[in-house]
């Protein structure tokens, strides 16, 4: 019996941490709890399930019961994970995929494409870019630092992303304090 269970919108620590307070209010023991993911000490039955869900809901987060959703969530946390949270600058996104649904990329690129209208690629240039902005309203760093730290090749590469992708330079970002959406948003209209 599988006891794992995929919440959709989970994009940070501070979601982790909602997400645990949910569980043990509710008397419910976990194993682990991961962007996207935890995975319970014993199943739920169809009446804690609802409860649970109506809980999850009232803070932003959903249930993800299907398959194909459940895949789409994997790779969307996982990217997350990788772009926002972890210290390797350069990934490739089809080992990525690979790696953490275990499927062929090119089917994975397709339904994601197909459940989420835009393609997978362009969800991680996305996030790539949320990073970005983050990175340049914290004015710690260059912009050619900025671009080696989001895996872009150059600053001049970065900076031609976010103006196609922003209409704006990363310099009249930075100079107006632009606006960042929030990971779970971003590739939505």
């Amino acid at each position: 019996m599988n006891n794992t269970i995929t919440i959709r919108n989970m994009v940070c620590d501070r979601c982790r941490t909602a997400v645990q307070r949910l569980l043990d209010q509710r008397g419910l023991r976990w194993l682990r709890i991961d962007l996207g993911e935890v995975e319970l000490k014993e199943a739920l039955d169809d009446a804690t399930l609802d409860a649970l869900r109506a809980d999850l809901g009232s803070v932003g987060f959903d249930l993800v019961l299907e398959r194909d959703a459940q895949v789409i969530n994997k790779v969307k946390s996982a990217i997350i994970e990788q772009v926002h949270h972890s210290e390797a600058k350069r990934v490739e996104l089809s080992k990525l995929v690979q790696e953490t649904v275990h499927l062929e990329f090119s089917s994975v690129s397709k339904l994601f494409s197909e459940v989420e209208g835009i393609t997978l690629e362009h969800y991680f240039l996305l996030q790539r870019l949320e990073r970005v902005k983050e990175l340049i309203r914290y004015r710690e760093m260059t912009f050619s630092e900025i671009a080696f730290a989001t895996g872009f090749s150059s600053a001049a590469h970065m900076s031609a992303q976010f103006k196609q992708l922003t209409g704006m330079t990363p310099t009249s970002f930075r100079g107006t304090h632009g606006s960042r959406s929030p990971l779970d948003r971003v590739g939505k209209a």
